[in-house]
């Protein structure tokens, strides 16, 4: 119902922006995500003999490939810790648009590193794709959250799980042996990563600022107004001008919070306890490891290359049809209960992807399944509405640096983890899961159909508990205008 709503003829421009922020953000860093697993680990081997004349020591092989891998989550570390600044300064429409030239620089470099017989030309592409993923991944989230009236907001932020599935699926089908996976033509798989970043370079400029950064911090009212008349159409939406309209008001004297105020306010502990439990779990879930080295994880469970390779898009391909399912259903379900279902599921097949190995090697079919119950679209969703605007610049650089350390550890750590534990490595992921699980049950608030003041009382329920409650965070002024004892 949420997918035929946004077809309608009222909502085309915001159906089209949604569709540029997908093309050019999460899309292309599931694409770079999955498309490295296609790279082969022979042309390190065989740069190494050309330049030194011996092959290259294992050990030092496999060091050289984790790093490969692992150098994008440095990268994404890099770019997250500068987006809230660059975010406040430029606004998130102009760095999207600087972002875009970052990665096509990023693409054109990794293309030419086989011509060029140099390993390190990867190494830089990937760290370079990694910036441009950090700058971009909190933006796209912010974007889409702050476009998309309120009935709508869940579903759209829900997309951007949609479209890092469908990079993902993308850079599995080119990446086959059939396609652009084979020795002579994968630099243009890592090449073409480029070109989502051309289509948003192009596209973006015909579309506005979000309405709320316009009224908020531009001040341009009627920018507001006719941003939302392109993206919503020309109906009634007095109520969402409102809800904007609140939020500066309580904003009158609050300046954008920088990450050091953020992490001691009190008035948002809990929020941040959340995010980082949110962005932890994603990582610390398996999904990420498997993509990272899927071969590497199949190839131990008993499988051959050829099967491997398709293995790898099936996985790719249910975790896009669990995109879609949760898109459709995130409105109805809500956050929460998406959340923590979603990780008790996973827990639970991860149990009997445990089992089964170590019964009968050579069967991984619940393992289509696993990737099919990630709660990627909650997660987006709530980590962009438990925040207010004064906070999200901030918040999300917590989010994108928790991310992208993450991404760096597993992509570093992961393939000696299987080659020591095998299979029974899963038992990791399955205990974070169920913790996970429990602590969202617990203390996570439902934020579907609310706005942002009541999502955020229901968060001094848990930060304040008994104590008085100051209508503006301390550190922006003294003059309180109210104070409530629950």
């Amino acid at each position: 119902e949420d997918f035929v709503l946004l077809l309608q003829v009222q909502y085309q421009g915001l159906f089209q922006m949604i569709t540029v922020l997908g093309i050019g953000g999460t899309f292309q860093i599931g694409f770079q995500i999955s498309a490295i697993t296609y790279m082969s680990q022979a042309f390190i081997n065989e740069t190494w003999l050309e330049r030194y004349g011996y092959p290259i020591q294992q050990d030092n092989l496999l060091f050289l490939w984790s790093i490969t891998v692992s150098i994008f989550g440095i990268g994404g570390l890099f770019g997250s810790s500068g987006s809230r600044y660059l975010t406040v300064k430029f606004g998130k429409k102009k760095c999207l648009l600087c972002n875009n030239v970052l990665m096509i620089v990023a693409a054109s470099i990794m293309g030419c590193s086989k011509i060029a017989q140099s390993f390190e030309m990867i190494l830089i592409g990937r760290f370079l794709c990694g910036v441009s993923a950090g700058l971009c991944v909190p933006l796209h989230h912010q974007y889409v959250g702050e476009i998309s009236p309120k009935k709508l907001r869940g579903f759209a932020n829900s997309t951007s799980s949609f479209f890092w599935s469908l990079g993902k699926v993308m850079g599995q089908i080119s990446g086959q042996r059939e396609l652009l996976g084979s020795q002579s033509l994968w630099p243009m798989l890592m090449a073409s990563c480029g070109f989502p970043a051309l289509v948003q370079l192009v596209a973006l400029p015909f579309f506005p600022e979000s309405p709320p950064y316009l009224l908020m911090h531009a001040g341009d009212q009627e920018g507001c107004k006719k941003a939302i008349r392109q993206l919503w159409g020309e109906g009634q939406h007095q109520a969402e001008i409102d809800d904007i309209m609140k939020e500066k008001a309580t904003m009158k004297n609050t300046k954008i919070l920088s990450v050091l105020e953020l992490v001691k306010e009190p008035a948002f502990r809990w929020q941040l306890y959340m995010t980082a439990i949110l962005t932890g779990t994603i990582q610390l879930c398996g999904i990420n490891a498997i993509y990272l080295y899927t071969f590497e994880v199949l190839q131990a469970a008993g499988f051959d290359e050829q099967m491997a390779s398709y293995m790898t898009l099936s996985i790719g391909l249910s975790e896009l049809v669990a995109a879609v399912v949760c898109s459709s259903i995130i409105e109805r379900l809500g956050r929460k209960v998406l959340l923590k279902g979603g990780y008790w599921i996973m827990g639970s097949l991860l149990a009997a992807i445990t089992v089964t190995l170590s019964l009968q090697p050579n069967t991984l079919t619940s393992s289509n399944s696993y990737s099919s119950f990630l709660s990627g679209g909650a997660t987006v969703s709530t980590r962009v509405e438990i925040f207010k605007l004064s906070c999200r610049p901030p918040a999300f650089v917590v989010s994108s640096v928790l991310n992208w350390l993450g991404v760096f550890v597993i992509a570093t750590t992961f393939p000696f983890i299987v080659e020591r534990l095998k299979h029974f490595c899963f038992l990791i992921f399955m205990v974070v899961l169920f913790t996970s699980g429990i602590i969202i049950h617990l203390f996570l608030p439902e934020t579907k159909g609310k706005s942002i003041m009541e999502i955020t009382e229901e968060f001094n329920k848990l930060n304040f508990k008994n104590k008085c409650i100051p209508a503006t965070p301390n550190h922006v002024t003294e003059d309180y205008t109210f104070c409530t004892r629950l």
